[in-house]
């Protein structure tokens, strides 16, 4: 059961996590030495951009099949075919001497304690830390991407720290922290480091949460799942041309992800991004909920962002949030059960009901619960079961 913390414990760690553990600059014992690369980037990310040889943090790939020299790379719906010295999509695999190499393996560019309701996981034990770690590198190339620096960048181009899977557990172990995020880039990205990670946090009485697009192919996805106990995952909209315009990639393996995770017993949250004049259609909406109460059922937990203009796409406006309050009604309507609004603090659209009596269950002002009115796993108020995992789980 993960330890709760209090107010003043959940104001010192976020203050932690907004800071103090960001690996740039910090020289905090725990995250290890700062390391550099004698490699330099040189031409397109694909052909030609590997290292000569293997760094010492580098790890052969988990997924991958031969031909001749040439690799072609199974973790991802990209399959990347890479020649030797090539540079796969997502930055961080390459073909060296005809074996496939991870380079983000143990060499995170951001470890933060953060509040479990950042991920956002809401229903998830609440008022938990959770210790993130993240590496360089995405299988997508979102135009709105809020974390561009790292996602879009070649493991070798930002400050990292030697951090490997044993220490990551033994440095959230140390702060009694009870469950590992994989985050903030693309975690399927850094996949090797991932499962190792998960595997001995599971070991060690930890649990572990992956935040993703969810863009993964079935077998390392099943393999995964040995260890995951959460999961947010963002749905990025319902439209395959909207998929591969908006983030270069497709929508049917996110789906297919949603099915894996729902059949192997992981909770999971989603999360739409809404961005104006792509993802903000009622109709486009109404069939999304259609496809997860069909395939899911009502208990799964939907996040609705607020878009703000970044990175690719500065010349679109923030979402209205009437067009967010509108769509969370529709979600509703259609039979989610639990439908939240994120990035407008205060809105009621952020607190937890229960889908029965319609009474606040979980009290929220921001990251931090005021509230929490749920005892056994069910409404304090009515008794109605409330879906998620809550510290008696």
């Amino acid at each position: 059961m993960p330890e709760m913390i209090t107010r003043k414990e959940f104001l010192k760690f976020a203050a932690l996590g907004a800071s103090a553990f960001l690996c740039a600059g910090t020289g905090y014992g725990f995250l290890g030495k700062k390391s550099s690369r004698a490699e330099s980037v040189k031409g397109h990310i694909f052909k030609g951009d590997a290292p000569k040889k293997p760094w010492k943090w580098s790890i052969e790939g988990f997924y991958y099949t031969t031909d001749g020299k040439v690799v072609r790379c199974r973790v991802c719906p990209n399959r990347c075919v890479l020649n030797p010295g090539d540079r796969s999509i997502c930055r961080s695999k390459v073909n060296i001497g005809g074996k496939l190499y991870s380079l983000a393996y143990g060499d995170p560019c951001a470890v933060h304690v953060d509040p479990i309701e950042k991920k956002p996981l809401f229903h998830f034990y609440p008022r938990s830390l959770i210790f993130s770690i993240a590496t360089t590198g995405c299988n997508f190339r979102c135009l709105n991407c809020q974390n561009w620096e790292i996602s879009q960048k070649n493991p070798e181009e930002v400050e990292h720290r030697e951090l490997f899977p044993e220490g990551v557990v033994r440095e959230a172990k140390k702060r009694k922290i009870p469950s590992i995020a994989y985050t903030y880039s693309e975690p399927i990205t850094f996949y090797e480091y991932m499962c190792d990670t998960a595997k001995l946090a599971k070991e060690a009485g930890l649990k572990n949460v992956m935040v993703s697009n969810g863009y993964i192919n079935r077998q390392p996805l099943l393999r995964l799942c040995k260890y995951l106990n959460g999961a947010n995952v963002n749905l990025k909209s319902f439209d395959n041309n909207i998929y591969r315009s908006l983030n270069g990639g497709t929508l049917q393996p996110v789906l297919n992800t949603f099915k894996t995770l729902h059949r192997e017993g992981v909770w999971f949250e989603m999360t739409t991004l809404v961005v104006p004049t792509y993802v903000d259609k009622p109709e486009m909406i109404k069939r999304m909920c259609g496809w997860i109460l069909k395939e899911l059922g009502p208990d799964y937990p939907l996040h609705f962002l607020r878009f703000f203009p970044q990175y690719k796409l500065t010349r679109l406006p923030a979402t209205p949030i009437a067009t967010l309050e509108r769509l969370r009604e529709i979600a509703l309507e259609e039979g989610i059960r639990y439908v939240y609004l994120g990035n407008v603090p205060g809105n009621k659209g952020t607190q937890t009901y229960c889908h029965n009596c319609k009474k606040v269950v979980i009290k929220r002002n921001g990251y931090l619960i005021e509230a929490l009115n749920i005892k056994d796993s069910r409404c304090r108020f009515c008794g109605t079961r409330i879906p998620g995992r809550w510290a008696q789980d």
